[in-house]
C-alpha cells in the first residue's frame, strides 16, 4: 500500500515521531490496512555497527531485506532508521515502486546540539559513541522535495508538538503510484526446454517442407505442414524445388538468431513464448522472408 521513510540526524527524535505516526494514522486509515514499523532496534541492530563501514554495510543490507519482506498491498510500512544516505533512500524508493506502493518521506529535524544532548542522556544502551555521532551528522545527506525519491517530503522540526498526520495519511492513501522503473524489472526468462524445442521444431519443419515438395512436385504455393497430430502450420513455398542444403542453411541462421534471444531472456517487448507452435510460426515467417523466389 505505502512506504513512509523517516530520515534525520541520530537522536533527532525519529523513533518518537514513528510512534506518533502509528498512533495518529491508525484512525485515519482504512481498517483493512496494517501499520508496521521496522527499525534498527526491532532488528536488533546495535548503534555500534555505525562505528565503521565494514559493520555498517551488512547491517544496512539486513534492514533493506526486512523492508522488502514487509512491503505489502495491505500494509503501511514505516522505516524508522537513520536513512542518512540518499543512495539508500533511492534504493528503498525503487523497491517500493517495484511493489507499486505509494511513498513519502518524513524528515525529522533537530539541531546537532539537541542530538548531542539526547545521545548523552540515553540510558537504554542505544547511545552512539561521540565520534560516531559526529561522523553520522557530518555524512548526513538532507532529504529534498526536488528529488523524486524523497517526495512528497514532510519536514517536522523538533520544536513542533504535532505532526501533519492528515497530510501524511492523504499521501499514503491517495497519492500517485509511480510505475516500476524499467531498469528494476526482472527480465522474463525462456523455459528450460526452449533450446530443445527450437532445434527439434525447426528440424521437423525442414523435413516436412521436403516431403511437401515431393507431394506438390515443386509447384510451390500455400501448403500445410503436419508437424504433429495436434499441430499443422501453413507456409507459402516458391515455385521451385528448395534444396536440403538451402533449407538447412536457413534453419541454422534461424536457430542462431533465436538462441541469443533465449539466452538473454527475450528481445520481443517482454513476450517470451517458446512453445512448439510459436517457434514453428516464427520459422515460417523467417523462411518466407528469406527464401529466394
Amino acid at each position: 500500500m505505502a512506504l513512509i521513510t523517516l530520515s534525520g540526524y541520530p537522536c533527532s527524535g525519529k523513533s518518537t515521531r514513528a510512534s506518533e505516526l502509528v498512533a495518529q494514522l491508525s484512525p485515519l486509515l482504512p481498517p483493512q490496512l496494517k501499520l508496521v514499523t521496522v527499525s534498527d532496534e526491532s532488528l536488533n541492530i546495535s548503534p555500534s555497527v555505525y562505528d565503521d563501514s565494514r559493520s555498517e554495510k551488512p547491517a544496512r543490507g539486513a534492514l533493506f531485506t526486512a523492508i522488502q519482506r514487509l512491503m505489502a498491498e495491505d500494509t503501511v510500512l514505516i522505516v524508522d532508521a537513520p536513512n542518512y544516505i540518499k543512495g539508500f533512500r533511492y534504493q528503498i524508493y525503487c523497491a517500493a515502486r517495484e511493489m507499486k506502493l505509494r511513498v513519502c518521506t518524513v524528515y525529522v529535524v533537530a539541531t546537532p546540539d539537541v542530538c548531542r544532548q539526547r545521545n548523552a542522556s540515553r540510558t537504554d544502551g542505544r547511545a552512539y559513541t561521540p565520534e560516531t555521532l559526529e561522523n553520522l551528522m557530518l555524512r548526513f545527506e538532507e532529504p529534498s522535495s526536488m528529488v523524486r525519491w524523497d517526495s512528497p517530503l514532510f519536514t517536522i522540526p523538533w520544536t513542533d508538538q504535532n505532526i501533519p498526520a492528515g497530510d501524511i495519511a492523504q499521501a499514503v492513501t491517495s497519492g500517485s503510484v509511480k510505475p516500476p522503473n524499467s531498469g528494476t524489472l526482472s527480465a522474463l526468462k525462456a523455459p528450460s526446454d526452449a533450446l530443445h524445442v527450437l532445434e527439434q521444431t525447426s528440424i521437423a519443419m525442414v523435413s516436412a517442407i521436403m516431403d511437401a515438395q515431393v507431394a506438390t512436385q515443386g509447384s510451390g504455393g500455400l501448403v500445410t505442414l503436419p508437424l504433429s497430430p495436434s499441430l499443422q502450420v501453413k507456409i507459402t513455398l516458391p515455385a521451385r524445388n528448395l534444396t536440403l542444403s538451402e533449407l538447412q542453411r536457413l534453419k541454422r541462421q534461424f536457430v542462431t538468431v533465436h538462441k541469443k534471444a533465449i539466452t538473454l531472456g527475450t528481445t520481443e517487448k517482454g513476450a517470451v513464448d517458446w512453445g512448439e507452435e510459436s517457434v514453428a510460426n516464427k520459422f515460417v515467417t523467417y523462411l518466407e522472408e528469406n527464401m529466394k523466389p
